[in-house]
């Protein structure tokens, strides 16, 4: 029983290891550790605060709310103790998600939600496979209220 702990142990390690590999090798030049560290929980929060958003379309908060929900599960399509791909299923759905969120209510809504760098937002741009800056531009839709803060 201890040794299977301890290779359950092993290969969450490994996982987490490997997702910061990626992330580092994703990573825009000169981001902070820092930042670098705070991209998953900054991810879990955007998750949240945008499944409750109005303007975004609900067809997209149903996906971001799946998203949310598979990633709490430590039994899904493939479980999470299986290292590296037991992960692997966790990071597509939540990357389905944050594009689907993304290309159907633009960088602006989404940005309006993102707490961490702007750095780290292009990291999660590249993660995902998409070519959007953290500028808002002219044309998003920000109510005041709802402006993201410093």
């Amino acid at each position: 029983m201890t040794a299977l702990l301890i290779g359950l142990a092993t290969a969450l390690a490994a996982a987490f290891v490997a997702l910061i590999v990626a992330a580092v090798a994703a990573a825009p030049a000169g981001m902070p550790a820092a930042d670098l560290l705070r991209v998953y929980p900054d991810l879990f929060r955007l998750l949240v605060s945008l499944s409750k958003d109005k303007r975004v379309a609900r067809s997209v908060r149903w996906r971001l709310l799946v998203a949310l929900a598979y990633n709490v599960q430590p039994i899904n399509l493939i479980p999470d103790f299986i290292p590296v791909v037991g992960l692997a299923d966790n990071v597509v759905v939540t990357a389905w998600a944050i594009r689907s969120a993304l290309r159907r209510s633009g960088a602006g809504v989404v940005l309006c939600h993102w707490r961490g760098s702007p750095a780290s937002f292009t990291l999660l741009c590249r993660l995902c496979h998409l070519h959007m800056q953290p500028e808002l531009s002219a044309g998003d839709n920000l109510e005041p209220s709802e402006t993201r803060s410093a």
